[in-house]
């Protein structure tokens, strides 16, 4: 700490967030240095943690603690709000292969580090904390020791893997970034390309929309409701404009179609089909040059108290002679079908009238400055719920201790939940994307910067002076082995995406940082759904395997 006493008269929280401020200033600068294309991004704060750490010593444990904590907390959190709305149908899609593909890499990762104990002189307190430290896993660090003490381990056995972990920890953030950057090389990957091939899957999920002007031919149907058009219901279309004698109206349940009519249809294009050969045939009409004043727009929905309503109880075409044609959440387009019900953010296409839609605008809310707020009271709340389940105690048959999910999972697991509901009564667990992405980016900044303060001052020593080299070796065996077996597999024999790869491996690491830098190669979702849908499980048995290890090898001792 002695550059600090420059500043005399600095107390410890003072001098924590000078430190913190110097090491994110520094971090962040290191992190955009290029070397063709090629970056630390934000594990760059890491490192220039590391290099302030070691000149400046232990300052202020309980708060720092405290710190990395709650930017991981944020971190976690934030990334849960950003992919809930697509992560349950991401999991229906591909969450199985995900997740065995994340076991496999665990597995593997475990065997190495029982290889490195079972053929080098390493001892196995050591060995676990550089598993755990080599897949950035704190909670698998806390699991082995606690599995030492109960197996009754000496007190300076139990020291060892926390140094083990400060050797290895620095190359399991740099070594993922590693692996992400020999896959996208070797293979010739265009970053750009697979971000568009990703949304073109993800969109490919959910029919998309289009529209048909059909003529009715059908004699059969002179004189039938629009609601009462066979088919109609069952093939979840809406009929967005009628146009009969060149004149355009908003059709209502009391509408009645006949020969010659002209409906505008919206829905998937098979389904469309099919209703155009109960109605009659396309044309190529004049509906937007007819005389008329129907007008379409689109409106946001922001007024709390529709939330969760449903199409068919708003009764938007009879109570405000508005035709909802298009639901747009998240980026994908939904069918106004009338069981659809609402959430905050919701993009709805109105069509109608101006006074109607704008009679309609002020229903929905349709208020940008609500789209724009942060709501801190929903959001502190979904923390608490978050702390609170990453503290139960989940017991199972043999194991010493008990498992937790953890300040990293609880709030993950509670913010994908949250969102996905996305209100109860009031409160909204919706995030502007700006707000959201400076609160994770701050988060992980606030984690960085203490994890690497906290190794500064043991790092080099351990390097230098120690079987630190030897150690670190071990350690890269450890992180790479896995995940590039299982990247290129992915890759090569699954056809995974490259940015859903990405987060399949920062998310079988379990490292924040990682999908930092994923988020920065391409502003896709892909990185961060595959991380959340395999983190669940990764941590459970990163928490296992340690636990495991010593189970096999203590007795040999």
């Amino acid at each position: 700490m002695d550059f600090l006493n420059v500043f005399g008269g600095l107390n410890e929280i003072a001098q924590a967030t000078l430190l913190l401020s110097i090491v994110a200033a520094l971090g962040i600068a290191l992190g955009n240095i290029r070397y063709r294309a090629v970056s630390l991004g934000i594990g760059g704060v890491l490192f220039a943690g590391i290099l302030v750490g070691h000149f400046s010593g232990e300052v202020a444990p309980a708060a720092m603690h405290f710190i990395q904590e709650f930017g991981l907390i944020l971190f976690v959190y934030t990334i849960g709000i950003q992919v809930g709305p697509g992560f349950f149908a991401a999991f229906r899609q591909s969450g199985p292969a995900l997740n065995a593909m994340a076991a496999a890499l665990v597995v593997m990762g475990s065997a190495v580090a029982g290889g490195i104990y079972a053929l080098t002189d390493i001892p196995l307190p050591v060995v676990l904390g550089l598993f755990s430290g080599g897949v950035t896993n704190t909670p698998s660090l806390a699991a082995g020791q606690e599995m030492l003490r109960t197996m009754g381990a000496p007190a300076a056995d139990l020291a060892m893997p926390g140094l083990g972990y400060a050797v290895a920890y620095p190359f399991g953030i740099a070594g993922i970034l590693l692996a992400m950057g020999l896959i996208r090389l070797f293979l010739g990957i265009n970053v750009d390309r697979e971000a568009v091939a990703f949304e073109k899957e993800r969109r490919s999920e959910v029919a998309g929309l289009e529209v048909m002007d059909v003529a009715v031919r059908n004699k059969n149907l002179d004189g039938v409701p629009v609601p009462e058009i066979p088919g109609l219901k069952r093939l979840e279309l809406v009929v967005s404009r009628l146009m009969r004698e060149g004149r355009v109206e908003v059709p209502t349940s009391e509408s009645r179609i006949g020969v010659g009519d002209v409906l505008r249809i919206v829905g998937p294009r098979p389904r469309l089909k099919e209703m155009q050969m109960i109605l009659g045939e396309p044309v190529q009409s004049e509906m937007e040059a007819a005389a008329t004043d129907v007008r379409w727009e689109r409106l946001v929905v922001t007024n709390s108290h529709i939330l969760g309503t449903s199409l068919a109880e708003l009764n938007a075409t009879d109570a405000y002679h508005v035709v909802v044609s298009r639901v747009n959440r998240a980026g994908v387009e939904l069918s106004p079908t009338p069981s659809l019900k609402f959430q905050f953010g919701d993009i709805l296409t109105a069509i109608g009238t101006p006074i109607d839609i704008r009679g309609f605008a002020a229903v929905i809310g349709n208020s940008e400055r609500r789209l724009q707020q942060v709501q801190l009271a929903p959001m502190f709340i979904g923390i608490a719920l978050g702390v609170l389940l990453g503290s139960i105690p989940i017991y199972l048959p043999g194991m010493p201790a008990a498992l937790k999910l953890g300040l990293a999972g609880g709030p993950l697991i509670v913010a994908l939940v949250l969102s996905r509901v996305g209100h109860i009564g009031p409160m909204v667990w919706f995030m502007p994307p700006v707000a959201n992405h400076a609160l994770r980016e701050f988060g992980i900044v606030l984690f960085l910067a203490v994890v690497g303060l906290k190794s500064g001052d043991r790092f080099f020593e351990t390097l230098v002076h120690g079987d630190g080299l030897a150690w670190m070796a071990a350690a890269s065996l450890i992180t790479l082995v896995p995940l590039l077996v299982v990247g290129f597999f992915a890759r090569l024999v699954m056809k995974t995406n490259y940015l859903t790869v990405c987060g399949l491996l920062a998310g079988s690491m379990t490292d924040p940082p990682a999908l930092a830098f994923a988020n920065q190669i391409s502003p896709s979702e892909a990185p961060a759904l595959a991380y959340a849908t395999v983190y669940p499980l990764v941590m459970c048995l990163r928490i296992l395997a340690p636990q495991i290890l010593v189970l096999i090898f203590w007795a040999g001792l």
